[in-house]
């Protein structure tokens, strides 16, 4: 049933669309208070398998009670996003969460230009992640330092970019679906991209459609799944 408290230690593996606006952090603290709430169980093992930013959307894995033993496992699998960039301005994080810190010209960007620029980015390559991001320097978040205006020494990373392909190109904004390994960096991605062009470049909207072997199309809502736990 789904209020036994058995059949949640034992182990499950839930697939939510996570809101616009939600941390990874948040959106398990829910899922966690939602299944204790309707459980009487507490300090309830919940984890995700593999973070979204706050202004992403899409799948997120979440693993409860013994099925967090697969985490590992699970955030391993290839990823799949439908991201916005938006050609012309740079922000300090590369995307919206921050204002406009740098404007450039994109008029010379032509649909051309974009395929070819795009060919760079596949395969195996070096990303430096952004400076607002949750990756650790010496345990601390890489957003925590950046918030207080601590300086970093972010080092590149190699990541896989198996697929990228551009479903439209409207300047300034250009729409790619783009399938990669675990650790990639969209925002990253974004800000390479405008780099390359000559025009800079952010991302203005991002969605995980695919992690592994899931779906988004299989995820649930939090406010659905609430309400299928009463």
């Amino acid at each position: 049933m789904v209020s036994d408290p058995d059949s949640w230690l034992s182990g499950r593996i839930l697939l939510f669309d996570k809101p616009y606006g939600w941390t990874s952090f948040y959106l398990v603290k829910k899922v966690r208070q939602a299944i204790e709430r309707a459980t009487g169980l507490k300090k309830l093992k919940v984890g995700h398998a593999g973070t979204l930013d706050p202004l992403a959307t899409g799948l997120m894995i979440i693993a409860v009670g013994k099925a967090t033993r697969q985490i590992d496992e699970l955030q391993a699998g290839e990823k799949e996003y439908l991201a916005t960039i938006r050609l012309g301005a740079t922000t300090p994080g590369f995307d919206l969460e921050k204002g406009i810190d740098a404007v450039f010209p994109y008029g010379h960007v032509n649909e051309a230009m974009v395929r070819e620029a795009l060919m760079a980015f596949t395969g195996e390559i070096e990303q430096v992640p952004p400076l607002f991001s949750a990756k650790k320097i010496g345990g601390v978040r890489a957003y925590e330092m950046a918030r207080k205006g601590m300086e970093q020494d972010l080092k590149p990373k190699r990541v896989f970019i198996k697929k990228i392909e551009l479903l439209d190109f409207n300047p300034p904004d250009i729409s790619l679906l783009i399938n990669c390994s675990k650790g990639t960096y969209i925002r990253s991605l974004a800000r390479d991209l405008g780099t390359a062009l000559g025009s800079g470049g952010h991302l203005t909207s991002l969605r995980r459609t695919k992690s592994g072997r899931f779906s988004v199309e299989e995820a649930t809502t939090p406010e659905n799944f609430e309400k299928n736990l009463a």
